[in-house]
Order: C-alpha cells, then structure tokens, then sequence
C-alpha cells in the first residue's frame, strides 16, 4: 500500500517562499505522472501543477513563474518550491498521480497560509 507524506506547509507573508514535499513508500515517481493539488476553504480542490516521468512540467496559468515542480525517483520524494507567494495561494496542498488522483493515495496534505 502506498503511503504520500506531505510536509514543509506553513506561514509565511505574502511574497515569501516555501518548499514543499512529498514522500512515498513506494516507487511510484517512476510509474506514474505527479501531481501537487490544493484546496481553498470551500472550494474545490485543484491541480497546480505536474511532472511526467521524463521531467517535463506543466502549471496552472495562476502559479506559472511562481512554483516549481521537481521530483527525486532515488528519493521517492517529489517537491513544490513556492515563490512570490500570495494570499490566494492559501490552502491544503496535496500530492497524487496525475490527471486522475488515486483515492486511496490522498494523505493529510500540508496547509500553507499566505497573510500578513
């Protein structure tokens, strides 16, 4: 059973940075395309951004310039650093396979908090 673990959340003011991640049990980076999502308070929860197998790397049109997406397969550990952060930027971020989540891999997420 594969377990993600995301972690590095926090508060930060707007324009700050955090790096996110999230480690798996398994060696899933190597099968699957990745995904970081988030959901805002009562809304719907959206993917950000995903990396393939390869590298390659696509952004929702809100984040691009802003986050990165990279992955460690030697690690089983995939990444999200956030830059220039803003308060729209708040919520629950999560990490699953791409385009279709797998249920039974959704953990806690990480809550990042953009405010002054």
């Amino acid at each position: 059973q594969v377990q993600l673990v995301e972690s590095g959340g926090g508060l930060v003011q707007p324009g700050g940075s955090l790096r996110l991640s999230c480690a798996a049990s398994g060696s899933i980076f190597s099968i699957y395309v990745m995904g970081w999502y988030r959901q805002a308070p009562g809304k719907q929860r959206e993917l950000v951004a995903t990396i393939t197998k390869s590298g390659s790397t696509n952004y929702v049109d809100s984040v691009k310039g802003r986050f990165t997406i990279s992955r460690d397969n030697a690690k089983n550990t995939m990444y999200l650093q956030m830059n220039s952060l803003k308060p729209e930027d708040t919520a629950v971020y999560y990490c699953n396979t791409s385009p279709y989540a797998i249920s039974g891999y959704w953990g806690q997420g990480t809550q990042v908090t953009v405010s002054s």
